[in-house]
């Protein structure tokens, strides 16, 4: 008897391939598209975004029929926006920055995915994330991809074992290029070119402060005009609101120093922002909150740790509660961010950056 998937589809060229090579290891195949934030936006249409407008979901439900097994749309809109984009506006409006796919994945792609997959008798969930799994000692862990250009593991750590024992990630072995060869090798041509967004899904034109003065309505009050300082609290400038801005910042800062300058700290509660050099983006610790730990005895000399996705791991020295020490110094610890423990190519653990 076929093992039967339900897999995520975007309309985009990751979950079509996906699709086809799930269907020729022998899967049954049963696609599902979320709906969870529609935009109308023109800018987004023309960026051909994959998952905020009503074409892609329908271009899912298309290459689905296509290959010739059934497709849901299920509407998410009110759960994403109470999980994801509320977390997401209370986030900036605490002076941090979030990653809205981390929770996104965890509660929403992940957790309401199971549900489903509970209700149509489905074995697997599968997604065309780049990642892989890899069982040790009794227990699942996520893996980095094949293709370390593209994985994504930096925004799927808060997966649970549960969930990871249920998962399937068919592209994890193959490079982005063998994936637009496949596409291609399929009559999706049109899929195989097609541009891919770094955006937020539900901040189409990037500019999510202009989505922020849309959605909180009580914006005007709450963001004003506000003092840069330095680091020894003396004035330098005046800001147009903390919320504007984000940690490492140094173009847009409406701030002429002489030298170039850093965001280095923001203060909500204050309204100040503090500004520095390059150097002091620096730092060699960070407060984080624990979330996800597989729970196995790994030495702390054979760890280690990444705050933002594009960048490498760092050696880790030391892990004391909720305090995690570098090796080296990293640049730019951002609260809110997400900071994700690796034992070489294994997620181990993750958590939110409180502070430096």
């Amino acid at each position: 008897m076929k093992k039967r998937v339900l897999l995520g589809m975007s309309g985009g060229i990751d979950s079509t391939v996906s699709a086809m090579l799930l269907l020729e290891q022998g899967y049954e195949v049963i696609g599902v598209t979320f709906r969870t934030f529609d935009s109308i936006k023109e800018s987004c249409i023309a960026k051909e975004k994959g998952c905020c407008t009503i074409d892609s979901i329908m271009e899912a439900r298309h290459n689905a029929e296509k290959m010739g097994f059934e497709h849901h749309i299920v509407d998410f809109r009110e759960t994403f926006r109470r999980c994801v984009i509320q977390n997401f506006i209370d986030e900036y409006m605490a002076g941090r920055t979030p990653n809205p796919c981390v929770l996104c994945n965890s509660h929403i792609k992940w957790g309401e995915m199971l549900h489903l997959a509970d209700e149509f008798h489905c074995d697997f969930i599968a997604t065309g994330h780049y990642a892989r799994i890899a069982e040790r000692d009794g227990h699942v862990f996520l893996r980095t991809a094949a293709d370390m250009r593209k994985d994504q593991t930096y925004f799927l750590w808060m997966l649970t074992e549960e969930q990871l024992r249920r998962t399937i990630f068919p592209l994890g072995d193959l490079t982005k290029d063998r994936v637009r060869e496949i596409a291609r090798q399929h009559g999706y041509e049109k899929l195989a070119v097609k541009r891919e967004s770094q955006e937020i899904c539900f901040i189409p034109d990037d500019d999510y402060r202009t989505f922020l003065r849309a959605n909180v309505p009580d914006y005007n009050e709450r963001v004003h005009a506000g003092e840069y300082v330095d680091a020894n609290g003396k004035v330098l400038g005046h800001h147009e609101g903390y919320v504007n801005y984000t940690i490492g910042q140094r173009k847009g800062l409406g701030i002429a120093l002489g030298h170039p300058a850093y965001i280095t700290h923001i203060d909500a509660s204050t309204n100040r922002i503090t500004l520095g050099s390059n150097d002091d983006m620096y730092a060699t610790e960070l407060r984080f909150k624990p979330s996800v730990s597989r729970n196995i005895d790994i030495p702390v000399s054979r760890l280690t740790a990444k705050i933002r996705y594009r960048t490498q791991a760092v050696p880790v020295e030391k892990i004391d509660g909720d305090r995690l020490i570098f090796a080296v110094p990293v640049w730019g610890i951002t609260p809110g961010q997400s900071v994700v423990l690796y034992q070489d190519d294994l997620v181990v653990g993750g958590g939110i950056i409180l502070g430096s």
